[in-house]
């Protein structure tokens, strides 16, 4: 009974690996996706043969690898390959042993015997040697002895390679291959000053590494941009993993950035264990101050009663920046009086290039308030009408401030009268900048004719 619980005990421990490599270098991707690069010391023997090669990630994709002799002067040639993950589990182990004889213990220590019939719906189904079919509930089961460990069972994913080889002895091997369950992101912590008037931001990598395995002592790549891939069915959909909120503080970067074909990589100049289940955070870039700008802006198809709070700066070196922005999420903090910060909102950016601008959405302004009224609607033709729309901007702030309304209209649209002015941003979108002054209030009218 002890061996078949330790057996067991193992069977959990053991499913996730450590990659152990000579020399390993992962690329981590924005879209759930690494390219791993191994160099392992590799043993075989002239001829035909089958070797193992443990300690893979169990979400690899098979027909991604790649396989090379890196030793000059030895050969050898991958005939097969075969992908084994039919993991060690009691259930798995139950599955296997159907139609065959198996023991079963209870907490008294009372015994089961017999082949075992079927093993579902919480219960399994036993036939004695006498021809009698016993079912023994699951949660009445603390024990299970079986003679071996049923053939094709492993403890780990493995690859198996048939080859063909000129050489006996061993050798130097570089594999490659793809994984998924592995993904990296931009993570941006912004501390808004005092007066409001610039933003010190600090960039991290949170790399999410679910994908089955460690990659111990790794040179670590990160791959900016938004790569295309064939698709195809994942093997295994990736866990989900809960992360909280920190507040990172940093002194310099961590990462080399340079630009590589279409996209953006970061090389870190040091070795770094990637653990399963795990997120890791490492500096992007030194820490910069930049120049931002607060706008106010009222959207009344998407909010009808409040008016968004957006900060926005242009990624250049004369403001500040100039560097590329990976995509990611951003914070935005600002120091009370004694020193503590407060989280004012956050925002995900897109990737972002040098000199182009960014917006980030902070939340809804407390003490600006704004309402839009149909005041008419007339029909002129069965393809044209008008109406008339009145918005009103109140600012209970104690400043002055400008907000702008961003209306959206469909069809072929004209403005035919109006209080303020207006520009047409594009064929969806009206807008005004309209400045209210504090404790005050705006009204805006205006008539819109469209034809469909």
């Amino acid at each position: 009974m002890r061996r078949t619980a330790l057996l067991f005990l193992l069977a959990g421990t053991l499913i996730w690996g450590t990659v152990v490599a000579d020399e390993i270098s992962v690329t981590v991707y924005n879209s759930n996706l690494g390219v791993v690069h191994e160099t392992r010391t590799l043993n075989f023997e002239k001829g035909s043969g089958r070797v193992s090669f443990t300690d893979v990630p169990s979400q690899i994709d098979p027909t991604s690898v790649g396989f090379e002799m890196s030793d000059p002067g030895k050969s050898a040639v991958i005939l097969e390959q075969n992908y084994a993950y039919d993991l060690v589990s009691p259930e798995k182990i139950y599955s296997k042993y159907i139609d065959k004889k198996i023991d079963l213990f209870d907490k008294s220590g009372n015994i089961f015997s017999g082949t075992l019939l079927s093993f579902s719906g919480g219960a399994f189904v036993l036939r004695e040697d006498n021809s009698k079919v016993q079912i023994v509930r699951v949660e009445q089961v603390v024990n299970a002895n079986f003679p071996e460990l049923p053939e094709g069972l492993i403890t780990r994913p493995t690859l198996f390679w048939l080859y063909d080889s000129d050489f006996s002895g061993k050798a130097d091997c570089e594999v490659s291959y793809q994984t998924s369950g592995i993904d990296w992101n931009a993570e941006y912590v912004g501390i808004l000053s005092g007066d409001e008037k610039n933003l010190d931001l600090t960039g991290w990598s949170s790399i999410n590494n679910r994908s089955g395995a460690t990659y111990k002592n790794a040179t670590l790549k990160l791959i900016a941009g938004d790569i295309h891939r064939a698709p195809t069915p994942r093997m295994r959909a990736p866990m989900g993993m809960a992360d909280e909120a920190v507040m990172l503080k940093s002194s310099a970067a961590g990462f080399e950035e340079k630009e590589f074909f279409e996209y953006h990589m970061y090389t870190l100049p040091r070795k770094a264990t990637i653990a399963d289940n795990e997120i890791k955070q490492i500096a992007l870039f030194e820490p910069a101050s930049t120049t931002i700008k607060k706008e106010y802006y009222y959207q009344p198809a998407f909010n009808a009663k409040k008016v968004k709070v957006v900060i926005k700066f242009t990624n250049s070196k004369e403001a500040g920046l100039g560097i590329p922005l990976p995509a990611g999420r951003t914070r935005v903090f600002k120091a009370d009086d004694d020193g503590s910060m407060v989280l004012l909102g956050e925002d995900n950016i897109d990737h972002t290039p040098r000199d182009e601008e960014v917006k980030l959405t902070i939340g809804y302004a407390f003490d600006i308030s704004a309402e839009e009224t149909v005041l008419g609607y007339n029909r002129i033709s069965p393809q044209i009408d008008e109406r008339e729309y009145k918005i009103e901007l109140r600012n209970h702030k104690k400043e002055n401030v400008s907000i702008i309304i961003e209306k959206q209209l469909y069809g072929d649209w004209d403005v035919t009268q109006s209080s303020h002015e207006f520009k047409k941003k594009d064929a969806n979108t009206l807008t005004f900048e309209v400045p209210v002054k504090a404790d005050g209030k705006e009204v805006v009218k205006y008539m819109v004719r469209t034809s469909r």
